[in-house]
C-alpha cells in the first residue's frame, strides 16, 4: 500500500481517504509504541531496589522516558515536515528496538536512565504517525479519526502498566523491555509493508524547522492554551500513576505486582470515551468538553484522598480499593478528554506545519508528565498519599482556572 497523491491543502502526499483498516493500523501502532513510556510507572518499586534508587528518587525512572519523549518531539518530530515520513518512522522504530534491548540488560542506574531517555526519544515516532492519519482524513472527519487513533494510544497507555506488572511479576522487570523490543520489531515489519508514503513538499532546512517552533508557539494562541492545560493534565496523570503503585503495596491493601496489574486495568475504561471527545470537538463543544474534563480530574483526586485514609485494621479494605479504582477511571477519562480535544484543535491550525505543531503540543504536555513523575517520588517520601492527592488536586484546579481565563475555540 503506497498510494501517493498530493494534498494541495497541506502540501503533502496522501491517499484519497483513510479507510477503517488504516485507522485500526495507526491505532495499534501508537498503542504498541506508547507502552514504553508508561510501563516504568508501575515498575518503579522493582527497578529501584535492584539498581539502588532511593525512595525519593525512584520517580526519576519514570521521568527519564517521558523526558526523552519530550526531547524527541522537539528535535526529531520536526523532521516529519522535511523527510519522507514512512522511512523516518521505521528508522525511529529501529532505534527504539535497540534502546529497549539495551534497557533489558542495563547493569546500572545511570546507564538505565540514559537508555530510557533514548527509548523515549525514539518513541516520539507516535507523533509522526498521528499527523499522517490526520492528513489522510477529510476535515469534517478529522476529529473522529484522531479520536479513533487516540483510543489506541490511550489503550496502550492504560494497558502499559498492567502488562508491565504481569510480565515483571513472572519474569522480572527486564523481561518487559525484552518483550517490548520483540513486539516493536514485528510492528516495524508490518508498517514497512502497509504504511502509506507521506512526502512533505517544503524545502526548509532542519535548523530553520527547529527554530520555527518558537515562532509557532508565539503566533498560535490556541497552541499555547491547549499545551498549557495538557501539560497540567499529564502532570496530574503521571503523579497519580507513579504513586498509586506504592500506596497499593502498603496496608491495608498489600498488593503485589500481579494485584497492582489488575488494579491498573481499571484505568483502561478511560480509553472508551476517547472517540466521544473527538466527536464532541467536531460538534463545536471543545470548550465545554475541556472544562468537564478538568472538573473530572478534581473529583478524581478528591475521591483518591478519601480512599487513601484506609489503614491496617480499620475495617474492610474493599471499599477503599473500589474508591481508588473509581478515581483512576475518572482521572483517566478527564485526562483523555483534555488531550483529545486539544489535539483536534492543534491539527486544524496549519496543515503545512502539522508535524511541528504536534511535536510542540505533545512535547510540552509530556514535560508536564515528566515533572509529575519526578514530583511523585518526592511527595511520597515527604508526606505519603495525602500529599500526592493535595498536589494533584492543586494541579487540576489550576487547569480548571485556566479554562475560565482562556477562551477555547
Amino acid at each position: 500500500m503506497s498510494c501517493d497523491i498530493t494534498d494541495a491543502a497541506s502540501g503533502i502526499s496522501r491517499p484519497d481517504s483513510i479507510t477503517g483498516w488504516q485507522v485500526f493500523l495507526f491505532a495499534v501502532a501508537v498503542g504498541v509504541i506508547v507502552t514504553n513510556l508508561f510501563a516504568p510507572q508501575t515498575l518503579v518499586g522493582m527497578i529501584g531496589p535492584t539498581l539502588g534508587f532511593e525512595a525519593g528518587t525512584g520517580g526519576l525512572v519514570a521521568m527519564a522516558t517521558l523526558l526523552g519523549y519530550a526531547a524527541g518531539l522537539f528535535f526529531l518530530v520536526p523532521l516529519a515536515d522535511l523527510l519522507e515520513n514512512r522511512t523516518l518512522v521505521l528508522q525511529m522504530l529501529g532505534c527504539a528496538v535497540l534502546a529497549a534491548t539495551a534497557a533489558a540488560f542495563a547493569p546500572s542506574a545511570a546507564l538505565l536512565m540514559v537508555v530510557l531517555f533514548a527509548l523515549g526519544a525514539a518513541c516520539s515516532a507516535i507523533q509522526i504517525l498521528v499527523p499522517i492519519a490526520a492528513s489522510m482524513a477529510e476535515p469534517e472527519r478529522r476529529g473522529r479519526v484522531i479520536g479513533d487513533v487516540m483510543s489506541g494510544l490511550m489503550i496502550g497507555i492504560l494497558l502499559a502498566r498492567p502488562a508491565a506488572s504481569m510480565i515483571a511479576d513472572t519474569f522480572g522487570w527486564r523481561a518487559f523491555y525484552a518483550t517490548s523490543a520483540a513486539v516493536m520489531t514485528l510492528l516495524a515489519v508490518v508498517l514497512a509493508m502497509r504504511l502509506p508514503l507521506r512526502r512533505p513538499l517544503g524545502d526548509t532546512g532542519y535548523p530553520a524547522l527547529v527554530a520555527s517552533l518558537w515562532h509557532l508557539l508565539r503566533s498560535e494562541p490556541e497552541l499555547r492554551r491547549h499545551s498549557f492545560t495538557a501539560s497540567l493534565s499529564m502532570a496530574a496523570f503521571s503523579l497519580f500513576w507513579t504513586s498509586v503503585a506504592l500506596r497499593l503495596a502498603e496496608p491495608p491493601f498489600g498488593l503485589g505486582q500481579r494485584g497492582i496489574a489488575l488494579f491498573a486495568l481499571a484505568g483502561a475504561g478511560g480509553a472508551v470515551v476517547t472517540p466521544l471527545f473527538g466527536r464532541a470537538g467536531d460538534r463545536g463543544w471543545t470548550r465545554t468538553g475541556t472544562i468537564f474534563s478538568h472538573c473530572l480530574m478534581v473529583l478524581a483526586f478528591a475521591i483518591s484522598a478519601w480512599a487513601g485514609f484506609a489503614r491496617s485494621g480499620s475495617g474492610s479494605w474493599l471499599l477503599p480499593l473500589l474508591l481508588l479504582g473509581t478515581s483512576a477511571i475518572i482521572l483517566d477519562v478527564g485526562v483523555t478528554g483534555d488531550q483529545t480535544l486539544g489535539r483536534r484543535v492543534i491539527n486544524l491550525l496549519q496543515p503545512e506545519a502539522r508535524g511541528r505543531l504536534n511535536g510542540l503540543f505533545v512535547g510540552l504536555f509530556f514535560l508536564g508528565g515528566a515533572a509529575g513523575s519526578a514530583v511523585a517520588g518526592v511527595a511520597w517520601a515527604w508526606g505519603g498519599w495525602l500529599t500526592v492527592c493535595v498536589i494533584g488536586t492543586a494541579i487540576a484546579v489550576v487547569a480548571l482556572l485556566a479554562d475560565c481565563v482562556f477562551r477555547t475555540q
